[in-house]
């Protein structure tokens, strides 16, 4: 079977979706898959308009040439018009559910234009049972039969992570800084956590500067540190010496930055919305989102090092849970329902 892999946000600064790209792709060639990753590195996968001319005009060109089984849309988004049988990644609806401040254009093309792409898939991976519940609800119409749960996998480099004691001090906040992340839950809880300091590694939005503005605000500006986005190594030390990763999020499909916490072995708090629950099960705090006294004390828990010997009980189940052998053999059930789609 030949594989054709949307890779185009594995360029660059590639976040969770880049992450989940080539772990994907790297798993599925120990599988004898013959995948081929498509994209191009002149093409900046940040600016809107240069992602939808990959996604519906070189994306297709390339697929073309490949000349492969099966497709793999892998970042959600979907060329028009695709004639080979295709598997499409959702990854969530965040946009059709958390995005109304983003910019019209954007909440149309990430949302309802690509939902509707979805209705032509000859199968559907989703991150988490949420995300597929999530979607089933926006798309009714959709045979639940093709819509299959593949969680993705945790890059080996964590789950090998040497984890060392937590400094007391540090809360980890992993991700794009954006609205729906919910930092300011962190923020407010900072003047009530001596000594403790935030830093949130990840690429920057506006939502940036109104948490600075707020921090500003509580006099804690001197203990929030955005570093934008880091270099591996410097994200990887930082997993091993932080009293804690935080995850106040409002909507998250799957919570990358909670399942890697967990196969590192580090100490979790996560909020009780969306798919975090799902995903942390019992080896982490789960938070309600805007409860400002409990995260207060939940963190303050974590920062003493309460939640050391859970991290560490939980760390081998979840290495197993979330290894990429699982995820590429489910996504590989995947192209074969793609397949028979074609005969």
């Amino acid at each position: 079977m030949k594989v054709a892999v949307d890779a185009q946000l594995a360029v660059g600064t590639a976040t969770g979706i880049g992450e989940y790209v080539r772990g994907l792709i790297d798993a599925l060639r120990t599988l004898d898959v013959e995948v081929e990753a498509l994209a191009d590195e002149k093409l900046d996968p940040w600016r809107f308009d240069r992602r939808v001319f990959w996604d519906q005009v070189v994306f297709p060109q390339r697929v073309r040439q490949a000349a492969p089984d099966v497709v793999h849309c892998a970042s959600g988004t979907v060329p028009l018009g695709l004639a080979i049988p295709y598997v499409v990644t959702v990854h969530d609806v965040a946009w059709l559910r958390v995005q109304a401040h983003a910019r019209p254009y954007a909440r149309y093309y990430f949302g309802r234009f690509s939902i509707d792409r979805y209705r032509k898939a000859a199968a559907i991976a989703v991150d988490s049972a949420f995300s597929r519940e999530e979607l089933l609800a926006v798309m009714p119409e959709l045979d639940p039969a093709i819509v299959r749960v593949v969680y993705p996998g945790v890059a080996s480099d964590y789950c090998a992570l040497e984890r060392r004691d937590g400094d007391n001090r540090t809360i980890l906040a992993i991700g794009t800084v954006e609205r729906r992340k919910n930092l300011e839950a962190l923020i407010e809880a900072l003047p009530f956590l001596d000594r403790a300091r935030l830093v949130s590694v990840g690429p920057y939005t506006t939502y940036q500067d109104e948490c600075l503005l707020l921090a500003q605000t509580l006099g804690v500006e001197n203990r929030v540190e955005f570093r934008g986005y880091v270099p591996r190594a410097e994200l990887l030390e930082l997993c091993s010496t932080a009293a804690v990763i935080a995850v106040p999020s409002l909507y998250e499909g799957f919570g990358y930055a909670a399942a890697q916490a967990m196969c590192a072995g580090v100490p979790a708090v996560v909020s009780d919305q969306a798919s975090l629950p799902e995903i942390v099960g019992d080896g982490a705090r789960i938070v309600p989102a805007t409860d400002e006294q409990q995260w207060i004390e939940a963190l303050r828990a974590a920062l003493r090092g309460d939640d050391d010997a859970r991290a560490r009980a939980a760390r081998t189940a979840a290495i197993e849970r979330f290894a990429w052998g699982n995820s590429a053999r489910e996504m590989l059930a995947a192209y074969e329902m793609a397949l028979e789609s074609k005969g």
